[in-house]
């Protein structure tokens, strides 16, 4: 599974940089509608949902097959299918679609962490992210009154930094390929 992941570092990246490019946008234009809203996150976790599935599959005949991350990919697209299908939706439905979404995600991402605690450095990189997902589900579970502008701040923070954490352990799984590369004599 460890050779798989660091084969296709560069999966990882790609899902922070979206996650980055999702958070910036959502501080930068801060009166966005619930439409533009529910199509923003729509697209985010389709993508993101497509790209952990093709990680998923990539990795299905090296090692242990990941499990973890097949599901939330899963998770990932129908949330997003979800969202177009049924762009009517209130933000009340929506913040609970997301709150559901975040916690699936960050478990399923603990879950991955913690199978590759014995082959992976900083595997807790990949379970802080999982944590951050969680707490922010929880989060809007519990306080569904808080008003648009913060929840999409909300959102927007927590993209920007579970994407940095995602850049930060595919780069690392970068230098893990690398090692892992055979030597040319």
């Amino acid at each position: 599974m460890l050779r798989t992941l660091a084969q296709n570092w560069w999966a990882l990246v790609l899902r922070g940089v979206c996650a980055i490019l999702f958070g910036v946008g959502a501080f930068v234009w801060p009166g966005i509608t619930l439409a533009v809203l529910i199509l923003l996150y729509g697209a985010y976790a389709l993508v993101e949902g497509v790209l952990e599935v093709a990680w998923a599959l990539m990795g299905r005949k090296a090692g242990a097959f990941p499990w973890g991350v097949l599901l939330a990919g899963l998770a990932g697209v129908a949330v997003g299918i979800v969202t177009f299908v049924s762009p009517g939706i209130t933000a009340l439905a929506l913040l609970y679609v997301i709150a559901a979404w975040a916690i699936v995600r960050g478990v399923f991402e603990i879950i991955a962490a913690i199978s590759l605690r014995k082959e992976l450095d900083n595997e807790w990189l990949l379970a802080l992210s999982g944590l951050l997902s969680v707490a922010l589900g929880v989060f809007l579970i519990m306080a569904p009154g808080a008003g648009a502008l913060a929840l999409l701040w909300w959102i927007g923070g927590f993209a920007i930094i579970a994407g940095i954490l995602m850049v930060m352990l595919g780069l690392r799984l970068k230098g893990v390929r690398d090692r892992l590369a055979p030597k040319h004599a």
